[in-house]
């Protein structure tokens, strides 16, 4: 039994093995970053990210001279279960093999979950529970069991992500993508339910309730942190995403 999240990263040599007859009361996941690990006879391969569900025996260990991994046992929030529906190689055992942009993101938020959770901020644990759930999301990108979004749709949400302050119009995500603007905006819409300007505005939305919520920054300078050089008009679209100004919103 571990808290509620326990992350980390594990460069093991050949000597390396785990065994658990009875699993966990949580689940755990291990990206191997390089090298091998098995879990039980299923190899884990650079790349490759093993999903353990709750109470499956723990039978994993170094396949070879070393194992570089991450990993994370946790218990998930109710929301996160279709995130874990994932192809099941072996009874209890779950595998993805992400490519593309999606990797190194799904890698990028495994490793923020472990920086955050060594944070000394009090909000270090919730920060790492964000940066697991993140890399669910882009795992979820990548299983087949769910709707696959275009690989030119996931290149324009990095962008997106890289810089919300940047000028983010229709035309300069279409052109990133070697997309006509009308076939980049259906296709946008078609994959993922909103108009590219609707999940722009979102994505920023979102990122300044995360400011507001853990810095004391001024509103103006939110405003500004996530592409909103005009503070009252930041705050208009604010109280419409939110139902709260920016202000009340922090008191809460």
């Amino acid at each position: 039994m571990v808290r509620r999240l326990l992350t980390g990263e594990f460069d093991e040599g050949p000597e390396y093995e785990t065994y658990r007859r009875r699993g966990t009361t949580d689940w755990l996941l291990a990206h191997t970053l390089d090298g091998g690990g098995r879990f039980g006879a299923v190899a884990a391969d650079p790349g490759t990210i093993i999903l353990v569900r709750p109470g499956t025996p723990h039978d994993y260990g170094t396949r070879g001279q070393r194992w570089h991994f991450l990993y994370a046992h946790f218990h998930p929030k109710p929301d996160w279960s279709p995130l874990l529906d994932w192809p099941e190689v072996a009874p209890g055992i779950l595998q993805l093999s992400p490519a593309g942009p999606a990797a190194a993101r799904i890698a990028g938020h495994l490793r923020d979950a472990v920086r955050h959770q060594r944070s000394v901020l009090p909000q270090g644990e919730q920060l790492s529970a964000n940066a697991l759930e993140a890399a669910l999301l882009w795992c979820d990108t990548q299983n087949p069991k769910a709707v696959r979004i275009d690989d030119r749709l996931l290149r324009v949400i990095e962008l997106i992500d890289q810089d919300l302050k940047a000028r983010l119009d229709l035309p300069k995500l279409a052109r990133a993508v070697n997309l006509s603007v009308s076939r980049f905006a259906h296709l946008f819409r078609e994959q993922l339910g909103v108009s590219p300007q609707q999940f722009v505005e979102r994505r920023r939305l979102d990122a300044a309730c995360r400011l507001l919520e853990l810095t004391t920054r001024p509103i103006a300078s939110v405003a500004a942190e996530v592409g909103y050089p005009d503070p009252l008009y930041f705050s208009t679209r604010f109280r419409q995403h939110t139902g709260l100004s920016p202000t009340s919103y922090r008191r809460g």
